[in-house]
């Protein structure tokens, strides 16, 4: 059998300036569809359906890419994605990486309305209220999947869901749990404490001690975490909406956390108080 040859070779390929043109916010709100790069973020693509409908559109790949991870072509393949095989250079131009790994998928927007996610009662919310910095974002998005979180709300004041370094800094993880985005972070807070969450906010000048929180036992009910800006934490006004501000406790010498270790230490400590004695958890698991 001979070799297999690239069917995409030009960067100038309508099909090529179309993907690449969803690097930009204003045309993936356009088509509503976003870049997912690299085998980790396909793969989960690839499996990925809202309802009936496949999460991935299209796959550009290298030859050697589509050798290399064959498995997931299939899958891509079988959910009825179009696969094209391109040239290294086309790849180059479609990914936003400087070391491109060889495949590019076309996914549609996937993100949960807001009012789904407070009426499914969730236990765990990561709330991004302010978070400009897309590879944070994206790493929260992360810490609050492996932390067992039920969803993630970005608020209209943060960073665009698709940009290619959030996709690419959750790792898969946009795929795992609900996300709403562009919720107001007032109408956030208020809705969720309606369905019985309590607020908190972190933020490093807080009056209440993440470890006094968890000596007195007061996480193991349904909680929202309210996480804020990289630079300059959370405004006043936002704190002020919270049941309690919280601060992680710094017991060496340095200055602070940035956002995601803070974000991860945070979701952490929830997810296992409520998973101990008496938490919601348990208590849910028990009914």
């Amino acid at each position: 059998m001979p070799p297999a040859t690239p069917d995409l070779i030009s960067p100038r390929s309508p099909r090529v300036s179309a993907a690449r043109r969803l690097a930009k916010r204003n045309f993936r709100g356009k088509e509503r569809l976003f870049l997912a790069e690299g085998p980790q973020a396909v793969r989960e693509a690839a499996t990925h359906r809202a309802g009936d409908t496949p999460t991935l559109v299209e796959l550009f790949a290298t030859v050697e890419a589509a050798e290399r991870y064959a498995d997931i072509v299939g899958e891509a393949r079988a959910a009825g994605a179009r696969i094209h095989l391109a040239a290294d250079d086309v790849i180059a131009d479609i990914s936003t990486t400087v070391t491109p790994q060889g495949l590019v998928g076309v996914c549609r927007f996937l993100d949960t309305p807001f009012d789904d996610i407070v009426a499914a009662r969730p236990k765990l919310v990561a709330v991004l209220a302010h978070v400009r910095d897309p590879g944070n974002a994206g790493t929260v998005l992360r810490c609050a999947d492996a932390a067992g979180a039920e969803a993630v709300v970005l608020t209209d004041a943060s960073v665009d869901l698709y940009n290619p370094k959030a996709v690419r800094a959750s790792v898969g993880s946009l795929f795992h749990l609900p996300v709403a985005v562009g919720v107001p972070v007032g109408r956030a807070v208020a809705a969720l404490r309606d369905a019985g969450v309590r607020i908190l906010a972190a933020d490093g000048a807080g009056e209440h001690d993440l470890d006094d929180e968890l000596d007195h036992g007061t996480m193991g009910g349904p909680t929202a975490w309210v996480f804020g800006n990289e630079a300059w934490g959370l405004p006043e006004e936002t704190r002020d909406l919270a049941d309690a501000v919280v601060r992680v406790p710094i017991h060496g010498k340095a200055e602070s956390l940035n956002l995601a270790t803070a974000a991860a230490v945070c979701l952490y400590a929830s997810a296992r108080a409520q998973r101990g004695s008496g938490g919601c958890r348990s208590a849910a698991r028990n009914q």
